[in-house]
């Protein structure tokens, strides 16, 4: 059963067709998709420095004939619409939803992170792909349907949607568009990050490539514990008990009890989904994966991330104290949780279960970060189906499967107010690609850009054209 769960380990998740278009950037000059993209990544845009990066972009979008709405200039609140008809035109939206904001660099890194260096076909830097590079896609792909095509008759608006501090989900990003913009906006659907490509990153035997299209994600609850005590003094007379004492004992507690499996509709159709790749007993296993629970349960238990999609689950993150000597009992111990659960999880109840299992009173729980819940998406409307003919028709005989993704993204803003939202990365990525966001040397391929932006090309097509009903849901 081992290589069934490989699949899910990098889930964090051809050129185009004659000649390739180029972008008028901000200067006036019309350049390659991938020297916008260089430029794009030289600004750099750790979360809460996003406005001279977003500036760029907006000159980008507004150079290329897109209508500009902004919804903050600041950083930490830069954002802006770009649209191919005014908002004011009231027009369902089509939205495509990228953000500005980038991870800090890594301590290890080999390259210059800010460089947009291009090495025999791959360019490196922070945000090529997360999200600098899937916004370049978006961006590309909204563009060529324009430049070729009559929009005076669509029944859509197209967006394309730039916002600050996704990395840290801060208050000035998403949460200020939806909370202020929503009206305005007027999203029918909304797409964003999601999963790539899935079988090119595991081993076996594929016979056709299988995309990825997220439909939900888990909800973060983030914890601060806090335990203060009256005991100080020297740490060479050891007391009964002192702070990091105690808090060291909760935690072991809470951390070294096997979470409970959670099958529910949404990963059970994922394991369902799987099937469809194996023969014989493999197959019958994953066909029935509540029936066969208890072989399954000790399977996944094996595959952290695969596990994290059928479990609530509690990461220690940070434990300090107060104290800065060796030889110094501290007065106050702190540790922050990383909690990320299912959709249909109770949050008052997790907590509950948590302050049972820390069994000390004296443990303060406070609420760091805590997320609306979002239902999952339908993958049975007009944008599901157009967007999986859309990859279909750019990979030939490939397939698409709806999912949940383990990880947070600024999707759920719009789920949480029923709007259809999807995530997708719609190209090929190696392994080496995906452990390189978040981590050294990001990198992508030149001609994934454009395989990507082809993809959103072909779906934007199938919708102006109209190739199926107008949907609101």
């Amino acid at each position: 059963m081992k290589n069934i769960f490989c699949l899910i380990l990098f889930l964090l998740q051809i050129n185009l067709h004659g000649q390739h278009r180029p972008i008028i950037t901000a200067d006036g000059s019309s350049v390659s998709l991938e020297t916008v993209l260089q430029e794009y990544i030289r600004i750099p845009s750790v979360s809460g420095s996003e406005k001279e990066a977003g500036e760029f972009l907006k000159s980008v979008c507004r150079n290329n004939g897109l209508h500009i709405a902004d919804f903050g200039n600041e950083n930490g609140q830069f954002n802006f619409a770009a649209s191919v008809f005014p908002l004011s035109s009231g027009k369902p939206n089509i939205v495509f939803l990228n953000h500005i904001d980038v991870v800090p660099e890594s301590i290890s890194e080999s390259r210059e992170p800010f460089s947009g260096i291009i090495d025999d076909g791959t360019m490196y830097g922070r945000g090529t792909i997360d999200n600098k590079g899937a916004a370049m896609m978006q961006l590309y792909g909204i563009l060529s349907v324009l430049h070729d095509n009559n929009f005076s008759d669509s029944p859509y608006n197209i967006t394309f949607l730039s916002v600050s501090c996704e990395e840290i989900q801060c208050e000035g990003g998403i949460k200020f568009v939806v909370d202020q913009h929503l009206d305005e906006l007027n999203p029918v659907v909304v797409f964003g990050e999601g999963p790539s490509e899935l079988t090119t990153l595991m081993g076996g035997d594929f016979k056709y490539p299988v995309f990825g299209i997220s439909t939900v994600h888990k909800k973060p609850l983030w914890l601060e514990l806090k335990l203060e005590s009256t005991t100080v003094g020297h740490g060479s007379v050891t007391p009964l008990t002192y702070a990091n004492k105690e808090m060291v004992a909760a935690l072991d507690r809470l951390t070294r009890k096997k979470p409970h499996v959670i099958y529910n509709d949404i990963n059970t159709k994922f394991l369902k989904n799987l099937a469809d790749f194996y023969k014989g007993g493999k197959k019958m296993v994953l066909k029935h994966p509540r029936l066969f629970s208890p072989i399954l349960t000790g399977q996944l238990r094996s595959f952290p991330e695969l596990f994290s999609l059928f479990t609530n689950t509690i990461t220690l993150t940070n434990f300090y104290s107060n104290s800065k000597s060796v030889n110094k009992l501290a007065s106050v111990a702190w540790a922050h949780l990383d909690c990320r659960l299912l959709p249909e999880t109770n949050e008052v109840e997790f907590l509950s279960m948590i302050r049972k299992r820390l069994d000390n009173d004296n443990i303060k729980i406070t609420i760091l970060k805590s997320l609306p819940s979002n239902e999952a998406s339908s993958p049975e409307t007009i944008f599901f189906r157009n967007l999986s003919l859309a990859i279909q028709e750019k990979y030939p005989k490939s397939k698409t499967m709806d999912m949940m993704m383990p990880n947070v993204n600024d999707l759920g803003a719009f789920r949480a107010k029923n709007i259809p939202a999807y995530g997708t990365f719609p190209i090929f990525c190696d392994t080496e690609e995906v452990r390189s966001v978040h981590g050294n040397d990001e990198h992508i391929h030149i001609t994934s850009l454009y395989n990507g932006a082809e993809v959103y090309q072909n779906f934007l097509k199938r919708m102006i054209e109209g190739q199926g009903p107008l949907v609101k849901n």
